[in-house]
């Protein structure tokens, strides 16, 4: 690579709002490569952030909370003697990097996991395991759509991916159930989940259920991370 490439190479990657995309140490790097992609795809520059691997958010514009595994259920008043491999580091650094994006006023979009933390931050709560909740439920699970979510009116999802029901791809067995303060609900599942959630007012905080960063090809898929980027960029 000459020094003409590297030097357009570095100022392009200047001009660029640097968005942190979080994984952990159990689940969630490959989602951070696609979520890093889509990034891209939006004008973003991705940055990884992770315990062992970057615990920092200085210098970003922007972050991504992404897929993995459960969160810690004494985080929203459930006793968790169990065994379940909850992932704590990861918990801490993201809640961290949440009242860091808050204190800057920087841009937030909560995926799968990373939607449910957001709520949880608020203080709100997750239905532990929605099979078990509604017995009769048949939770589908699938990379590709396999659900429908009705988009509510007048909310920023409606604005940035449309008002039409979206098809939705499916990896969890959690949502969310209380919601947190300010917050209000984006879409829900033709059964009534939530399957998004939003802040009422303040720097975008977007979450969604479902997996957009496993769906690029869909240009209403793709916008959630080109309003990430866009607000990010405006910060800046």
């Amino acid at each position: 690579m000459g020094a003409g490439t590297r030097k357009a190479l570095a100022g392009t990657t200047l001009m660029r709002p640097r968005i942190g995309i979080t994984t952990g140490k159990r689940k969630g790097r490959a989602m951070r490569l696609a979520n890093a992609f889509n990034v891209l795809l939006a004008g973003g520059w991705p940055v990884t952030i992770g315990p062992g691997i970057r615990e920092t958010f200085e210098g970003l514009d922007g972050l991504i909370i992404g897929g993995g595994v459960d969160i810690e259920a004494r985080l929203y008043g459930i006793d968790t003697s169990d065994e379940w491999p909850y992932d704590p580091e990861r918990d801490a650094l993201e809640l961290a990097g949440i009242d860091w994006a808050d204190s800057v006023g920087a841009p937030i979009l909560g995926i799968c996991r990373g939607m449910q933390l957001l709520n949880v931050h608020r203080g709100g709560t997750l239905l532990r395991d929605i099979v078990a909740a509604v017995p009769e439920y048949r939770n589908k699970r699938s990379i590709l759509p396999c659900k429908t979510v009705e988009i509510a009116a007048a909310t920023l999802l409606s604005e940035v991916a449309g008002a039409e029901p979206l098809m939705v791809n499916a990896l969890h067995h959690q949502a969310v159930d209380r919601l947190g303060d300010g917050f209000v609900v984006g879409a829900r599942e033709t059964v009534g989940f939530i399957q998004s959630v939003e802040a009422v007012e303040g720097p975008m905080r977007l979450g969604v259920q479902w997996h957009p960063e496993l769906l690029p090809w869909s240009h209403r898929h793709r916008s959630v991370f080109s309003a990430l980027v866009r607000d990010a960029r405006r910060g800046r």
